[in-house]
């Protein structure tokens, strides 16, 4: 059997998903070395490297990039860095694995899935949403069966149960400057959506931000523009209407779940436990699904990264594609707050 060869990966943003997921997933893979880490600071960039025992230093992630010791880039940083980062990347000749959200806008989105297709010998992937690994293969095979019938309606609740937190930090999700169109955990959630029933067709949305000021790193109060609270309508693409609601301000809120309503069937996923229920028009009450082991998915992110530049499997969690898509529908969220009007997708 010839031997697999050896990938080496450099680390650009060395964040709490890179240390917890990305750089141990990839040191447990026969034959990945991570050979460099590009941090904030050259010290960040030391302590990660001392804990992990990572030989190569840089304080300018374009001098990782140009290294010729680099095969491929691993992009932990905000969603500002991940369309420069990928574009430079790609033209060094470097495969991509960026942390999700893809990008800043669609715009980003569309210049990153095009470079890609310049360079299709690279590989090129965006962490993807691992909130419903565990139930997404039986909610497919509910769907496909035909139990539901035709969908006429989703429902989802997905907030954060908080009250409102006045005068707390800026965290990099309330800061438009480096997270641009993404919006709470909405960019996550759609993407789950878009694995069962495909995308939007159209957007209608109304949001406010409820904290408006929060506290920069040096003390200074800066102003938030990010909505914490936001209602959507949505048509689907498949014919159903949808109305998706995220916050982070709507206090004990226990209401959160996903509902998808059919013309035969209703399902019902309790989001804490990830749960399936399911009831038809002949059922008195919701039964529990079982969802068998084998159709449990599992975080493979760097596992199935290293498999397609092998070329032992494609990249299905989560494409370029798909980005682009959830990118779409998180600015069209955007315009249709500003604007009050519907958007049309695609943009």
């Amino acid at each position: 059997m010839r031997d697999k060869p050896n990938i080496r990966i450099g680390v650009i943003g060395a964040g709490a998903n890179s240390r917890l997921r990305h750089i141990p997933g990839f040191q447990s893979i026969p034959g990945v070395t991570i050979s460099a880490v590009a941090n904030r600071s050259i010290a960040s960039a030391k302590k990660v490297a001392d804990e992990f025992n990572i030989d190569g230093l840089f304080d300018d992630w374009t001098k990782l990039i140009e290294s010729p010791d680099i095969d491929a880039i691993c992009i932990g940083t905000w969603p500002y860095m991940h369309c420069p980062i990928t574009l430079a990347a790609l033209e060094s000749g470097k495969h991509v694995l960026t942390e999700a959200r893809m990008a800043m806008d669609a715009e980003e989105a569309r210049n990153m899935l095009d470079a890609s297709r310049r360079h299709p010998k690279l590989i090129c992937q965006v962490v993807p949403s691992p909130l419903t690994f565990k139930i997404d293969d039986t909610i497919n095979d509910v769907l496909a069966s035909g139990y539901l019938g035709s969908i006429i309606s989703i429902e989802l609740r997905a907030t954060q149960s908080n009250f409102p937190d006045f005068g707390g930090d800026m965290h990099w999700r309330n800061d438009r400057i480096v997270s641009g169109y993404n919006i709470l955990n909405m960019g996550i959630w759609y993407e789950s959506l878009m694995r069962w029933v495909g995308p939007a067709s159209s957007v209608y949305a109304s949001g406010s931000v409820t904290v408006n000021r929060r506290y920069d790193n040096d003390g200074t109060m800066r102003p938030v523009t990010i909505p914490d609270h936001v209602e959507i309508i949505c048509d689907m693409a498949i014919g159903a209407k949808a109305h998706f609601t995220f916050s982070a301000v709507t206090g004990m809120d226990n209401n959160n779940g996903l509902w998808i309503f059919g013309s035969n069937g209703t399902l019902y996923v309790d989001t804490r436990s990830m749960s399936i229920y399911c009831a038809n028009r002949d059922s008195t009450e919701l039964d529990r699904v079982d969802i068998p082991r084998n159709k449990q998915s599992y975080w493979r992110v760097e596992e199935e990264f290293i498999g397609a530049i092998r070329g032992e499997e494609p990249i299905k969690l989560t494409t370029f594609e798909a980005g682009l898509r959830y990118m779409e529908f998180s600015e069209a969220v955007y315009r249709s707050i500003q604007t009050g009007t519907s958007i049309h997708l695609p943009l």
